[in-house]
């Protein structure tokens, strides 16, 4: 296959979001403790799923820095932040770029939540979130919403880059309320 090839399937798995290029049939289901992990941020520091126990967590997985729609579902994250801080919510991005990429992605596009870098795809393979571009492998763009014990409460597999914050922040509030009665 040649490099012009490659590159366009690897354009048509992130532009179009080809359902048959992303994995989620063994993800972490609803009600099962959240896989914990351990990656560099864009600050090349150790974050792991662990520091967050008592807080919830947007773990979002994209395929690559700097393209439209992870750009967009970004944006939307940050336009959200303030009032996924007042749930007691914290946003997590992994994908498989590297800790330079992810700071020269959120300097550009003023992002203040953790993008964390998983390079050797391990965290993406855990959570079942790896599209196999052939000789390219990227993280899928699904999300996890784990609750403040660090348990799975919401998969999604489908996601669409332009409403999905707003639908994970839908979904944190219902949860909310609900355990709040």
């Amino acid at each position: 296959m040649t490099m012009s090839v490659v590159g366009a399937v690897i354009l048509a798995g992130l532009g179009l979001g080809i359902h048959g290029m992303h994995a989620g049939s063994k993800a972490p289901a609803v009600g099962s403790p959240a896989p914990d992990f351990t990656l560099n941020s864009q600050d090349s520091k150790p974050v792991s799923l662990h520091d967050f126990k008592g807080k919830w967590v947007v773990l979002y997985f994209y395929p690559k820095d700097f393209t439209s729609g992870c750009t967009v579902e970004a944006h939307n994250f940050q336009r959200d932040l303030a009032q996924y801080e007042k749930k007691n919510a914290v946003i997590i991005g992994v994908s498989v770029q590297d800790e330079d990429s992810h700071q020269k992605f959120c300097t550009k596009e003023g992002l203040n939540f953790k993008l964390l870098a998983d390079t050797k795809t391990q965290v993406s393979r855990l959570y079942d979130s790896v599209m196999n571009l052939g000789i390219t492998k990227l993280s899928a763009r699904h999300t996890f919403l784990i609750d403040a014990n660090g348990v799975v409460q919401r998969v999604y597999l489908d996601v669409k880059p332009q409403q999905h914050s707003e639908e994970v922040l839908a979904a944190l509030t219902e949860l909310q309320a609900s355990a709040a009665k």
